[in-house]
């Protein structure tokens, strides 16, 4: 995308109205041309490296389908990083409790689906998975400012 393109993007990312209708949007429209184009194309991915993550459900058990941004590390081809933003809006994203119940959990990315392993970041660990999240994404930053939550990153690893 032109840098230009993707400044303005990440200024309407940041705004409050983006923040109330993405949540409504952008899964829908992730979802159905995911499955149009068989794993290899989300919308989102316009703004960000994309996957769909399926997680099993905190309290339901049931297995789970929600499309996210997904940062690669080392390359995409080893781990990869959650941020739970919520689009700063003020609780935690519920795929996020479904991964603290049940981290075992799979991405379909890029086409391909990975088995993967969910680890809540804290400490150095996080601050240092937030810089980077910050340097792919810097309306990360506005999305933060907005709750009194910590924003929860998880670090998906190859099962």
């Amino acid at each position: 995308m032109a840098r230009t393109g993707a400044r303005l993007l990440q200024k309407v990312s940041s705004t409050r109205g983006f923040a109330r209708a993405a949540p409504r949007v952008v899964p829908v429209l992730d979802r159905a041309v995911h499955r149009l184009t068989r794993g290899k194309v989300l919308l989102s991915a316009l703004m960000l490296p994309g996957a769909v993550l399926t997680s099993t459900g905190a309290r339901s058990g049931e297995a789970r389908r929600t499309p996210l941004a997904c940062l690669p590390e080392e390359g995409g081809q080893r781990t990869w990083l959650l941020v739970g933003s919520n689009f700063g809006r003020p609780g935690h994203p519920a795929w996020t409790h479904n991964l603290l119940a049940h981290p075992d959990a799979e991405i379909s990315w890029k086409g391909r689906d990975i088995a993967v392993h969910a680890v809540l970041l804290r400490g150095a660990e996080r601050a240092a998975a937030w810089q980077y999240a910050l340097a792919c994404w810097p309306p990360y930053a506005t999305y933060q400012a907005r709750v009194e939550r910590e924003i929860r990153i998880f670090r998906l690893l190859r099962r």
